[in-house]
């Protein structure tokens, strides 16, 4: 839970540090580039740190169904992907594109398709599972709202779309979802 209560104020700070990223137009990996970049590398290595923690802590609670433990394993490829994010900055828009910026790009992809994909397999575990059983409607809305910011999200991955308002909202989401995880299992525990 440390990780991701960092992750959302070192988020929250760097629109504050960084008025002149348009929250509309700016991606929040935009952050990363700038006076203030190492706040959003550490906000990707904070990320990282806690899916990795999240997906230690809710195989040895015992959701080890098949559904589960490919859930756990794509919060393992996200939390990877988060490190590849942090190492190589995005390329801002308007400048020129590296080869930096491609690798980015291509572990955004990686690191919401798993996050997404992870989130709908551990709510299903969370149905086999009797000690998890209760929660799984709570676990099933916000995966719904997970839905619907990625849908929104790549929808809006065209020039004069609020893109960067569809990827807030994507992490928003995923946020109470990640915090509503980590508090269910710390009263599993």
């Amino acid at each position: 839970m440390a990780c991701f209560v960092y992750s959302a104020m070192a988020l929250l700070t760097l629109h504050f540090l960084r008025p002149d990223y348009a929250p509309a137009t700016n991606f929040i990996s935009n952050y990363a580039v700038g006076r203030y970049g190492w706040v959003m590398t550490t906000w990707f290595l904070a990320m990282s740190c806690g899916l990795l923690m999240l997906a230690a802590g809710l195989y040895t609670h015992g959701l080890r169904s098949v559904v589960a433990r490919l859930g756990i394993f794509l919060l393992i490829v996200a939390a990877i992907g988060l490190v590849v994010s942090a190492i190589f900055p995005t390329d801002i828009p308007g400048a020129p594109s590296t080869s930096s910026g491609a690798i980015h790009d291509k572990s955004f992809l990686v690191n919401v398709g798993s996050i997404f994909i992870a989130t709908v397999l551990l709510s299903t575990g969370f149905g086999l599972h009797p000690a998890w059983r209760p929660y799984r409607r709570t676990a099933w809305l916000l995966t719904s709202l997970i839905l619907v910011g990625f849908v929104v999200q790549f929808l809006t991955l065209h020039k004069g779309m609020p893109y960067g308002l569809a990827n807030r909202f994507f992490v928003a989401v995923l946020f109470a979802w990640l915090f509503a995880v980590s508090f269910r299992l710390r009263a599993t525990g």
